[in-house]
């Protein structure tokens, strides 16, 4: 029977067979969006690539599953639900066309494809920064003034990027000038949080709600997050809108493998490494282990770490070989909540419901800082909101995420990562049982009856159409990416772990190089293509070879 053209695993077997390479010039850890990129960059300029991960399908985050017999399948994304810069020679296009990877993505709604649900208001974010000023005032009329001063700000790191972007995020002349000349407020709040900044703003909390209302993007409060983080990641969205790749996050991550296998190098799954090789105090290569566990040792020249950060500096590199400095900040790094996801199928028509092309980000009260103060009330996982959104809505022609009539929903709330709080003990996870625990299991299951009662009240009807439902807690996120406290954003982005003060690309020996969501590029989607170009262009440099532009 041949492959189905857009099942996630259609690839797998190709991907998982093939032989192991002895030497190359490149080896990465992961196979991820961060390894991806920097190893279709460096195959793109000659070098001999192969990344290894011990997943089943490419794409780390950027993936999707299926579900459902081959007549009625359904397929949900784990990680890219919207990204943002999409339009023509957006920063997709920018990152991935050099490497011959075009895409197509769908618009999302341009007056609000991020609507905050609050009890008593709606508030639609529209593509725009003049326009999202113009939404703000119109809903908060009698905070002119903390609403000018806050888009001040924003309008400064806007300044600031575009002026970062000209040097993919090296310090350049045009970015000190416009500091020099536009850009008053940033010296004084580079380092501050959101919240702090906030509080020369205003004290109304409802608006300070909906200026915080996509905390979700990078689970932090806003007493923790860093304000030039989010900032960025307001623009992000801000300037073009929402968008979602036509096909699902898989498409992406399956176009870069396949330029990586084009260019002769090696995307191997179910292949996990087990060790960096350190020799004479320089990374050299890599142990690979097969899903039998038979072990195979792979030479290289360069090795980029595209893994949880924690996983390369603990076990795969090993505390032994790292600097007093890396030591150091190892201990002092921080993750953010983990994320629950209730995937449902649903044989009800959203679009007569007005669903549309949009996220819905639900909230029980305005006090930001309480989603994350009381989500493990009483020790077990508290849920205070919701994010909702359904890739048939957002890709209506995609014609493939669920049968004709039925549409796919996916249903987060941030939630603690740690054992405890889904009554576990640490060792439950490493001995791999933990999914037939009796209390893991009556926790999840209360947790996804919630977000499915909230997104019940929000279309109310669409519960009684449900014919598919699973879900996935943080524990589910550590299973698959090996994510430290199940976190899909990487260290936390305080002002602490932001910018400068989140790891390089080089890594704490010579020959190991990072990429992914833990460096300086940032977390997401697009973090993580920014981290592989930025580190491909170092080992390239390193190398003596040039990646396309």
């Amino acid at each position: 029977m041949p492959a189905e053209p857009f099942l996630p695993t259609r690839k797998t077997r190709d991907r998982s067979r093939g032989p192991v390479p002895t030497d190359v010039d490149v080896a990465l850890v992961g196979a991820g969006t961060g390894s991806l990129t920097a190893a279709a960059y460096l195959a793109k300029a000659g070098l001999k690539v192969a990344c290894f991960d011990p997943h089943y399908v490419a794409g780390g985050c950027a993936t999707q599953f299926a579900r459902g017999k081959r007549s009625r399948r359904y397929l949900f994304d784990v990680g890219l639900h919207y990204i943002g810069d999409c339009a023509p020679d957006g920063m997709f296009d920018r990152l991935l066309k050099p490497v011959g990877v075009e895409l197509e993505y769908e618009a999302m709604d341009q007056d609000g494809f991020d609507v905050l649900v609050f009890p008593d208001r709606r508030f639609k974010t529209p593509a725009g920064v003049d326009n999202y000023e113009a939404r703000l005032l119109e809903h908060f009329p009698d905070e002119k003034k903390a609403i000018r001063r806050y888009m001040k700000m924003l309008r400064q790191v806007d300044g600031a990027i575009d002026a970062l972007e000209a040097t993919h995020g090296q310090m350049n002349w045009r970015l000190i000038l416009h500091v020099l000349l536009r850009g008053h407020l940033l010296p004084f709040y580079q380092g501050a949080t959101l919240g702090a900044f906030l509080d020369t703003c205003t004290d109304n909390m409802p608006l300070r709600a909906v200026l915080a209302g996509s905390h979700g993007d990078h689970g932090l409060p806003p007493s923790k997050v860093s304000l030039l983080h989010h900032c960025g990641l307001m623009l992000h969205y801000l300037r073009s809108g929402g968008w979602y790749p036509k096909g699902g996050g898989q498409v992406m991550a399956d176009a870069l493998a396949d330029r990586i296998e084009e260019a002769e190098g090696t995307v191997l799954l179910q292949h996990e490494v087990t060790k960096i090789a350190v020799e004479d105090g320089r990374a050299v290569g890599m142990t690979v282990a097969d899903r039998k566990g038979v072990t195979q040792e792979v030479r290289a020249k360069a090795v980029v770490s595209g893994a949880d950060i924690f996983l390369t500096m603990d076990r795969l590199l090993g505390r032994e070989h790292l600097p007093k400095s890396w030591v150091k900040q190892r201990d002092s790094w921080e993750v953010p909540d983990g994320v629950f996801m209730t995937c449902l199928a649903v044989k009800d028509d959203l679009a007569a419901r007005d669903f549309g092309r949009r996220n819905y980000w639900t909230f029980d009260h305005y006090d930001v800082e309480a989603y994350y103060r009381d989500n493990d009330k009483d020790g077990r996982p508290n849920v205070q909101g919701a994010y909702i959104t359904s890739a048939t809505q957002k890709d209506p022609t995609g014609g493939h995420h669920a049968p004709d009539g039925v549409n796919t929903l996916e249903v987060m709330a941030l939630l603690p990562g740690r054992p405890d709080v889904w009554g576990l003990e640490p060792d439950d996870f490493t001995a791999g049982d933990y999914r037939k625990k009796p209390e893991y299991l009556a926790r999840k299951q209360r947790v996804e009856d919630e977000l499915v009662r909230r997104l019940d009240d929000l279309f109310p009807g669409v519960g009684q159409h449900i014919e598919f439902r699973e879900s996935a807690t943080p524990i589910t996120q550590v299973r698959y990416t090996r994510a430290e406290g199940g976190s899909g954003y990487g260290l936390a982005q305080t002002p602490g772990q932001f910018g400068d003060n989140r790891p390089s690309w080089r890594g704490p020996v010579p020959g190991l190089y990072l990429a992914g969501m833990n460096t300086r590029s940032g977390h997401g989607v697009a973090g993580a293509l920014h981290s592989g170009r930025t580190a491909a262009a170092i080992v390239a440099k390193d190398l003596g070879v040039t990646i396309p532009e």
